[in-house]
């Protein structure tokens, strides 16, 4: 069984690799390179895998993992420059792809139990592009 719950946060970031010229950044990354940086609101939805229990009825409580999700995640993102205000994503390139993997970092711990798994986060930057993580496979 799958359970899926889904987050609203908005941030900034700069799209960029500090080893390369301005030049080299805007060829490869355009307008996601701008120096003053761009925002989006973005959409995660977080997926946690298991079996039902016949106790509750449930994979897992989706308060449980709303209150996990909104303390590791969004609290520290929301309306935050992911390239200087979130600490877990100090020196990584803020794209859409690093984020879903430092926010499964961030809450795989607290999630995964005997009975559940993080099964998926998926996190759509724009209503045209996202990513999804599925952990180490």
């Amino acid at each position: 069984m799958l359970i899926t719950r889904k987050f609203h946060f908005s941030a900034s970031h700069r799209v960029f690799n500090p080893k390369l010229s301005d030049d080299e950044n805007l060829k490869i990354f355009g307008k996601c390179s701008n120096p003053n940086g761009h925002g989006h609101n973005y959409v995660m939805e977080v997926t946690v895998s298991g079996e039902i229990d016949p106790n509750t009825g449930f994979v897992m409580d989706l308060t449980e993992l709303k209150n996990i999700v909104e303390k590791h995640i969004i609290e520290k993102v929301d309306h935050k420059n992911l390239n200087v205000d979130v600490d877990f994503m100090n020196d990584v390139l803020p794209s859409t792809e690093n984020l879903t993997v430092r926010f499964w970092e961030q809450i795989e711990n607290f999630v995964n139990t005997k009975t559940r798994k993080l099964y998926s986060i998926r996190l759509q930057e724009t209503v045209n592009n996202s990513a999804e993580y599925r952990g180490k496979q």
